[in-house]
Formats: structure tokens, sequence, C-alpha cells
């Protein structure tokens, strides 16, 4: 009982020390002796895992949607590439841009799609889904015992990356083209590359979800929508 007493007294202190809601990708593991552990359950880690893999999953998409389309990453006035993904996945911004009207989450998302939007619709895309996940992890990059997160809201934001999808692949521009080119489906070899990867996002999303609904004995709604009038699902409550 003591050791749990001191533990809790200093969970808000560890906390403390772990940027939330600010950063970009989650917290990566220390290696060797890393003193927050001992605040941590099994859950706690194995969220962090499954964090870490969307994220990573998230950051492969937006360098092969900027290898497909160039012109969104030059709209933006970077320098290169390189330059374009960094500003997404390493700098602190709160999942929150300027140029993205200050939307963040799903409605950042809408942007990607909509034809008045002139900015650059790979970081409308992939902050509007950075952001929604962020949401759903209660926006922390680091999980500790008296977190709590909802399987609901998992299970939600993996429906919500198979809308973006679904929109990624069959929203097109007045003049029937694309907004974004991700997967070939015409040639000699087609390439999926981009639905394998998204498939992995969403794989992760819901496999936390099981787990965490698992383990509290909660119910999640399984909700799943017709993906061409599908409209995003909510992530907070």
């Amino acid at each position: 009982m003591v050791i749990r007493f001191i533990l809790l007294m200093a969970l808000p202190l560890m906390a403390a020390c772990v940027t939330t809601g600010v950063g970009t990708t989650p917290r990566q593991p220390v290696s060797g002796f890393d003193p927050n552990q001992i605040a941590k359950s099994d859950i706690d880690r194995v969220a962090e895992a499954h964090q870490r893999e969307v994220f990573a999953g998230l950051k492969l998409l937006t360098e092969k949607l900027y290898r497909r389309n160039p012109r969104e990453w030059r709209k933006g006035g970077q320098a290169s590439l390189e330059a374009a993904v960094a500003r997404i996945f390493e700098t602190n911004h709160g999942w929150v841009f300027k140029e993205l009207e200050n939307k963040r989450g799903t409605d950042a998302i809408h942007l990607a799609f909509r034809e008045d939007f002139a900015g650059d619709r790979v970081l409308a895309l992939v902050a509007g889904l950075g952001g929604m996940v962020m949401t759903a992890f209660n926006d922390k990059s680091e999980l500790f015992l008296l977190d709590d997160l909802d399987p609901q809201a998992l299970f939600n934001a993996a429906r919500n990356v198979e809308i973006a999808v679904w929109k990624l692949s069959n929203a097109a521009a007045p003049g029937g083209e694309p907004w974004l080119l991700s997967n070939e489906g015409a040639g000699p070899v087609k390439n999926l590359s981009f639905e394998r990867e998204f498939g992995k996002v969403i794989g992760s999303l819901d496999l936390l979800s099981k787990i965490i609904a698992d383990k509290t004995n909660r119910i999640v709604a399984k909700v799943f929508q017709n993906l061409a009038s599908a409209i995003f699902l909510p992530v907070k409550f």
C-alpha cells in the first residue's frame, strides 16, 4: 500500500514532464532505465507501442504522398519533400496549422477534398489524421496508470481513417482527376502500397480498441457505414 501511495503521488510529477497535445509523434522509448516505466501498466506500454506504429505509418504515407504529389509540398513553400515531412512530424504545433484555417482533426481532413482549398492537400489530410488520432489518445504522448483510453474513440478513429482512405481513392476534382494521387491500378503492375500502409494504421487502432475494451469490460458500438456516404465519427465524448 505504501509503494502504491508513493507511485500515485509521483504520477502528476511524471506526467508534468511529458508533452501532451502540443507535440507531434509519440515519445520514443528510452534505452536503459526509465523511471517513468514504474508508473505504467502493461496496457499503457501496449497502447504506446500501437501509437508509435500508427504515427510511423502516417509518416511513411506522408512521404509517399509527397513523392506522388510534389506540387503539394511546394504549395506550402517548403524547401524540399524532407522539410515538408519534418515540419509535420518533428515540430510542435498541436496538429493545428494556420494555412489549414486552424482546423484540427476531421475538420482539417475535409479541406484536402474541398474544391476551394488552394493549400497543401497532403498537409490537410495527414495533419487532420494525426490530430484526430491524438484526440483519441486524449492528446497524450505518454500514458500512465491513471490515464484512461476510450476503446470507442479508438474504434471510431479507425473508421475515420477508412473514410479518409475512401475519399483519397474516390473523391475527384471537377475535371475528374483525383485530388491526390495514391494507388495505381492501371498498368501491368498494380501499386497498392498506400492501401497496405493505411490498412496497418487501421489495424493498429482496431486491435488497441479491442485490447482496452476487453481489459476494462467495456462494450464498443461497432458502427460500420457506407463509405460513399459516411460522415466522420466523433473521437471525443
